[in-house]
């Protein structure tokens, strides 16, 4: 590897942009495996590191274990290079180092950086001056700063700072928030700007190089703490609509409003007005955590996120809805939740996806259960579901052969290969979450 010396910032711009640079990206999960597939794409030779050996087997035999990424980009990609590691020292080979590990909550709903934390302490032996490293993990503003930059510093085994300056010797830090959205086919992913924030402005340099090779456009803005208050503003913004929309959908419910039609009418404003829609709850990795990360944080400055909290408290009871009127759609039939069989349609956090991070299908399930009813499950991406962070459920996936032997079918994410006249047609009872029998007029439906 070529030293990086007096003009190591040109020299690394250069081996970016001769694509000569090695990118390193940690984490080979839905953010992580998609960016080294970008990279290889752009002739890079990538190397994925992560700790799960049934992911690096998986990788290095050209296979793939998410739906939307087919093993051909996998194969495609290790004719470019593209390899996949468990081994950290291999970090010591690379130019560029990118860590996309997943940032949880806790039991208490605060935020949990023991991945990030993890990753940095096994990265920082290795690491080398001019080096650029890069976290894409969701979190709260000062992550980078205050967690990151202090890991490597202590953990290098050659004293090596953080450049913040040209004329610094040391690595390059700075945060770039993913902005992955599963299952949007509208949006070509090197067209998604992106937003990122060096410690210095030859960390944004290099880190706006680096990007550049792979995105149509990038937005440097002027620290890692505002691209990192970027991203919880964007999905904050979605979590208080969302809020907004189910909060009225229960309204609209007592007033005997369709609340879809409600929203139909009001998209029709051609400005000042951005449809969202109601749900069972939130899922996904960002969406149901950044207001509890920003709320966190938030208090370190003497400072109460109530509209914020409020928003995420709504979506959080939405699971707790949809008990009360599947049980009021039973009680109708005069039966009771407890011994009732029902059948959840969908595990995905949303429609014709393999992500089940934070899905509102696992908590709508375990209150059924804890209700003491017989609950089943379809969804066609997940044969069966195991155990999870927040989830022991161990169940196998029903086949929907026999639909009137359960006294309801509750449809928590709509899949589009669902045909739903025929499961109404063929089901005792139907609880609609989302709207997916839309035209269809029947007494079984029970909208929601």
């Amino acid at each position: 590897m070529t030293p990086v010396t007096g003009s190591r910032l040109s020299d690394l711009k250069l081996r970016i942009e001769s694509r000569e640079a090695r990118i390193g990206i940690v984490g080979m999960g839905y953010v992580g495996l998609p960016l080294a597939l970008l990279f290889s794409g752009e002739r890079f030779h990538v190397t994925g590191f992560d700790i799960a050996p049934d992911k690096v087997n998986t990788l290095n035999a050209g296979g793939s274990y998410i739906v939307r990424i087919l093993s051909g980009e996998i194969q495609q990609a290790q004719r470019a290079g593209f390899r996949a590691t468990a081994d950290y020292s291999e970090i010591a080979q690379m130019d560029a180092v990118i860590i996309c590990v997943p940032t949880p909550l806790n039991e208490h709903n605060e935020p949990d950086l023991r991945y990030v934390r993890e990753t940095v302490q096994s990265i920082a032996p290795w690491i080398h001056e001019g080096q650029l490293i890069v976290l894409e993990s969701t979190t709260y503003p000062g992550t980078t700063e205050e967690i990151v930059v202090p890991l490597l510093e202590a953990g290098n085994r050659s004293g090596l700072k953080v450049a913040r300056t040209l004329e610094e010797p040391g690595v390059y830090v700075a945060f770039s928030p993913e902005r992955e959205d599963p299952g949007n086919d509208t949006v070509a992913r090197r067209d998604i700007p992106k937003v990122l924030g060096g410690c210095g402005p030859a960390a944004t340099e290099l880190a706006s190089a680096m990007y550049s090779t792979i995105f149509a456009r990038v937005m440097p803005v002027s620290s890692p703490s505002v691209a990192e208050m970027a991203k919880l503003l964007e999905n904050i913004y979605r979590c208080v609509n969302i809020a907004l929309v189910n909060e009225l959908k229960q309204l609209c419910m007592r007033m005997g409003i369709d609340i879809h039609e409600v929203i139909d009418a009001a998209k029709t404003k051609p400005f000042g007005f951005q449809a969202f829609y109601p749900g069972p709850g939130l899922g996904g990795h960002c969406i149901p955590i950044d207001p509890f990360y920003l709320a966190w944080k938030a208090r370190e400055f003497d400072f109460r996120t109530r509209f914020i909290e409020l928003a995420g408290e709504i979506n959080t009871a939405m699971p707790y809805f949809v008990i009360d009127q599947i049980a009021a759609g039973l009680n109708e039939q005069r039966k009771p939740i407890k011994g009732s069989k029902v059948l959840v349609l969908g595990l995905a956090y949303k429609r014709d996806i393999d992500d089940l991070r934070e899905s509102p299908s696992l908590t709508i399930i375990e209150l059924l259960r804890d209700k003491g009813a017989v609950v089943a499950y379809n969804d066609p991406y997940f044969p069966t579901v195991g155990r999870g962070r927040h989830y022991d459920l161990n169940m196998t996936n029903t086949p929907l052969d026999n639909l009137a032997q359960f006294d309801a079918v509750v449809i928590v994410t709509d899949h589009s290969n669902y045909d739903y006249k025929a499961i109404v047609e063929q089901s005792q009872l139907v609880v609609d979450t989302r709207n997916a029998t839309k035209g269809i007029d029947s007494p079984k439906i029970v909208r929601c």
